[in-house]
């Protein structure tokens, strides 16, 4: 369970980790792709397993989407 502790990451660290803003961290938790693990305190707590899941998601819905013209 220690070990577990140590390895999750803050909000900032986790933004910092998913290359995106603390404001784009919020709107994908509130679009329900992260649901961030709690503290008795409030503050939101990321595991790097759950990371990497949203980004493993992410690049299999581009990869069916296809690329967009802009």
């Amino acid at each position: 369970m220690d070990r577990e502790r140590r390895s999750l990451l803050t909000a900032k660290e986790a933004a910092q980790y998913l290359r995106v803003s603390l404001l784009t961290l919020s709107k994908i938790e509130k679009e329900g792709d992260l649901v961030p693990f709690r503290t008795p305190g409030g503050h939101r707590r990321y595991s790097i397993e759950m990371l990497n899941a949203y980004l493993e998601n992410s690049r299999e819905n581009r990869r069916r989407c296809g690329p967009t013209l802009a």
